[in-house]
């Protein structure tokens, strides 16, 4: 028997219809030629938006720039800034089915994981950054060494400036809030650009900051492809750039930036490993590596795309692991018995497909899916591959999709070696009962978030981001602001 689809809201229906296109100084400016927003859930045309143009840009960081240097927001009390973002927050909640709607249709996500996960943990960002507006603090300083006389030293922790914020397909609106609530808790004025891909829930929460009072200018949202994201990286009068996507296209931005040696976060690639000890709990570990691996359907930085499991249980988990694959139902996100939704766009599943073409003629063994669905979506079986070893391109490179591959160790010393031998260190897991085994091997890997018996949950005061090629700098807790601001000193001779 089907099953009934999600209906949408009269309210989505009719924002649908309505032509998006770039948020400039509070209000929307028609760019060139119209694009198509594509359903990755149907390959349908869903909306119409308009690119922004070289003008558009400059007009972007222009009217950033003004409302910065006329302190439109930062003139403001941290008080009142603080409670603008709340109501941000607010806001985005009592919208929550049409954000949640437009994240389902633009980006593939489940309603349920939109509506009850992905919003209010948007939502959340603004709440705890919020917090944040009043508590940005210098200190005094003893002086070490002054000549004599009397001396008052203190720090001041002032805005950036312009910050130019660039977000992927992957979380459109989740990892636009992680972005923009610590850059405006910070003072920052700052242009967005979406992922040409997934515009939608970001332009209208543009509409909800200004309805929740931020002034005009504060936040622009700039639409197009590479080259509107390398204009704003390389303009003159943007300050910081903050980017999350390929590692590839991060280097590149590091070269961009250097014209005006502006200040640079980068959120790239990742290769997680997984590590399933020989104690651990098997049926909460193979929940952990399904989840880690197919939510999103493993569109997702921190995915557990390398799973690496200890020889006495290694059957047993492989056992597991391919009725919880077999379980799952990849389908049309709107359908509640799906799943796994779909992958972004027919190019990047194409990409996926080649990888896991690649494994196979390299010779690893297929031990469930690997196909392509017959769907009209873009849809790719949970797939998971053994008997590899560590020159194999699955191993080495981010596949970005349902695709798991494991390997089996023995011998504890050899496990973090094989662990750190990748170039990414976005994330890992440790799967044990044995406390003093996770700390010790948490303690070696390298990589910037580590779970212990979980794998994935995030937390706005938990520090997000990599070392190696993953990237520079952190999203999340008090190290987020830290991005958007400068450290100033100052020493009075009394």
């Amino acid at each position: 028997m089907a099953t009934a689809l999600h209906v949408l809201s009269e309210q989505t229906e009719q924002r649908l219809k309505q032509p998006q296109s770039s948020w400039i100084a509070g209000r929307f400016i028609e760019g060139s030629a119209s694009q198509a927003i594509i359903n990755p859930s149907t390959a349908e045309i869903i909306a119409q938006f308009s690119a922004a143009q070289e003008k558009d840009v400059e007009a972007a960081v222009r009217a950033a720039r003004e409302s910065f240097d006329q302190e439109s927001w930062t003139g403001l009390s941290p008080s009142q800034r603080g409670k603008v973002l709340w109501r941000l927050a607010d806001l985005m909640e009592e919208q929550g089915r049409l954000l949640a709607e437009m994240e389902m249709l633009n980006a593939g996500k489940p309603y349920a994981a939109a509506s009850q996960g992905e919003i209010p943990f948007a939502a959340d960002c603004f709440r705890y950054f919020a917090g944040w507006c009043s508590k940005l603090d210098g200190a005094s300083k003893k002086l070490a060494g002054m000549p004599e006389g009397e001396f008052l030293a203190y720090t001041r922790r002032e805005p950036v400036g312009v910050a130019a914020l660039i977000v992927p397909w992957n979380g459109p609106l989740v990892q636009a809030c992680w972005k923009l609530a610590p850059a405006l808790a910070a003072g920052c004025s700052c242009v967005l650009k979406p992922a040409e891909e997934t515009p939608l829930t970001v332009l209208f929460l543009a509409e909800l900051a200004k309805q929740a009072g931020i002034p005009d200018g504060v936040l622009n949202v700039v639409l197009g492809g590479a080259d509107i994201g390398a204009q704003l990286v390389e303009h003159p009068q943007v300050d910081k750039v903050s980017f999350t996507g390929s590692t590839a296209v991060g280097k590149r931005i590091v070269s961009a930036a250097q014209g005006n040696l502006k200040k640079v976060s980068l959120e790239l690639g990742g290769k997680s490993p997984m590590i399933v000890f020989a104690d651990a709990d098997l049926d909460a570990a193979a929940a952990g590596v399904i989840d880690g691996i197919f939510s999103n359907a493993g569109q997702v930085c921190v995915a557990s795309s390398r799973l690496y499991v200890h020889h006495d249980i290694y059957s047993a988990l492989l056992e597991k692991l391919k009725v919880l694959a077999g379980a799952i139902v990849p389908g049309d996100v709107r359908d509640s018995e799906a799943s796994m939704g779909p992958l972004i766009s027919k190019r990047h599943c194409d990409s996926v497909m080649a990888h896991i073409e690649k494994a196979q003629a390299q010779g690893a063994s297929l031990l469930c899916g690997g196909q392509r669905l017959n769907k009209a979506g873009y849809f790719i079986e949970p797939t998971i591959f053994t008997e590899l070893n560590e020159d194999m391109d699955l191993i080495r490179d981010e596949v970005f999709g349902p695709v798991l591959a494991v390997q089996r160790f023995g011998d504890e010393d050899d496990i973090v070696a094989l662990a750190n031998d990748s170039e990414y260190g976005l994330a890992a897991s440790i799967w044990t009962k044995d406390i003093s085994r996770a700390h010790k091997t948490a303690a070696k890997i390298k990589a910037g978030l580590l779970w212990i018996n979980c794998h994935g949950l995030p937390d706005m005061a938990v520090p997000f981001g990599g070392y190696k090629q993953s990237g520079w700098g952190r999203e999340n807790g008090e190290e987020a602001i830290a991005q958007y601001t400068e450290t100033k000193s100052v020493i009075v001779r009394l």
